[in-house]
């Protein structure tokens, strides 16, 4: 099976799993400091969308206890199967369900979740996120939480900015999402969204994930791996003198390999969304 990011390259699902198992090791900290910023009620039922090979899905269920039980969807079967198999091996299975569902349209009852989070997926990094925040609200209880979390920006390239900002804006994955709609579609507006779609108390709060020498071998890999799902794509504006520095300073074979300066030092950032559902919704 292979997974079509807009119109970018097709991903076989085996390659697409290996890179976020790669980049575990250097998400995890900061994702795991973001689960536990929301203080999750123990005992709590939580629906995770989107929720791919469920690495956040487990950190969920850790966070509301034996009591808890998380519900992880997404639209690939691969990608649940491995959450599956990796939530039996972590003794969590009894914790969690793997679903096949569509975040657009759930089929599950009105008020069925205390709250719901959705990682790196619904509205990410661009698209209509109205009508799905609706959906979410409509199967979380009267004053749970819709918490949205998204990948914001990075700084990877230390000494090169104006390089790192070239390729973001000729390189990036995520360049056919962001073509296709407008800036008041983008991620970074999602406090919008939120208020049309009804929810209240909203809040934003970014989380900072940092890595410097000397690495562990997990990020390394993780860094490698991140440097070619960011810029690994070029595209026709990219020059050639862009992609000559990229290849040079990026890939592990080259002698001026970033990751081989004695003193690196990189960033990158978490942007969280969060609204309560209304306890009275006539209001």
């Amino acid at each position: 099976m292979k997974i079509s990011f807009g119109q970018g390259k097709p991903v076989d699902t085996h390659i697409y799993i290996q890179r976020l198992l790669e980049a575990e090791s250097l998400r995890e900290p900061v994702l795991h400091s973001v689960v536990q910023s929301l203080q999750l009620p123990r005992g709590s039922e939580g629906l995770d969308a989107g929720c791919g090979i469920g690495l956040q899905t487990l950190l969920l269920a850790e966070s509301v206890g034996e009591e808890g039980h998380i519900t992880g969807i997404d639209i690939l079967p691969d990608l649940l199967a491995y959450g599956a198999a990796m939530a039996a091996k972590k003794g969590l299975a009894n914790r969690i369900t793997f679903r096949e569902a569509d975040a657009s349209h759930l089929s599950f009852r009105d008020d069925t979740f205390d709250w719901a989070w959705s990682a790196d997926c619904i509205g990410y990094p661009a698209g209509e996120l109205t009508p799905l925040l609706k959906e979410l609200l409509r199967v979380v209880k009267p004053g749970g939480n819709v918490i949205l979390l998204g990948w914001s920006s990075q700084q990877l390239l230390p000494g090169y900015p104006l390089l790192e900002a070239r390729l973001k804006a000729t390189c990036s994955g995520y360049i056919p999402f962001l073509r296709e709609n407008s800036p008041d579609l983008n991620f970074m507006r999602a406090i919008h969204p939120f208020r049309i779609a009804g929810l209240e108390e909203i809040q934003a709060q970014t989380f900072v994930g940092e890595v410097q020498s000397p690495l562990g071998s997990g990020e390394r890999t993780a860094l490698i791996s991140l440097f070619d799902m960011l810029w690994g794509n070029p595209q026709p504006e990219t020059s050639p003198e862009d992609w000559r520095q990229y290849q040079q300073l990026c890939k592990p074979e080259s002698p001026d390999f970033i990751l081989g300066i004695p003193d690196y030092y990189a960033f990158f950032t978490y942007s969280m969304f969060r609204g309560k559902v209304p306890t009275n919704p006539s209001t």
